[in-house]
């Protein structure tokens, strides 16, 4: 049991991580920064998955009327709520906006649909 918690969030992180590296390609370097290439795009994914594991639930169960009424779209603010809270705990990863965020937001939930596809399938 213990084995499973661990190796799903050791995912998410993998998702965070090439999520937020996918999304700084997307938009460009101007708008998602990251101060040492490799080991902070690592620490940024790690940061985001525990603020994904801890906070994101909090906020997606305070949240719940405006989710339902917006038929789920909301969550896509969410996403990119939690981008830029990483960003503010974790000063080597910059975003610019907070419409950046919600693209990279995006990005990471399509790289965890199609992560969790492939996965699920085997």
């Amino acid at each position: 049991m213990k084995q499973n918690k661990v190796s799903r969030f050791v995912v998410r992180w993998v998702v965070c991580a090439v999520g937020l590296w996918l999304a700084a390609a997307l938009v460009g370097q101007e708008s998602i920064s990251f101060s040492n290439n490799f080991v902070s795009v690592v620490m940024a994914g790690l940061i985001l998955a525990i603020i994904n594991t801890i906070i994101k639930p909090f906020v997606v169960f305070l949240s719940l009327p405006a989710v339902l009424l917006s038929l789920g779209i909301f969550m896509v603010v969410i996403n990119g709520f939690m981008v830029v809270l990483a960003s503010k705990f974790y000063s080597s990863l910059q975003v610019s906006s907070f419409g950046v965020a919600i693209i990279a937001g995006i990005v990471i939930g399509l790289v965890n649909f199609f992560v969790t596809a492939i996965i699920e399938d085997k």
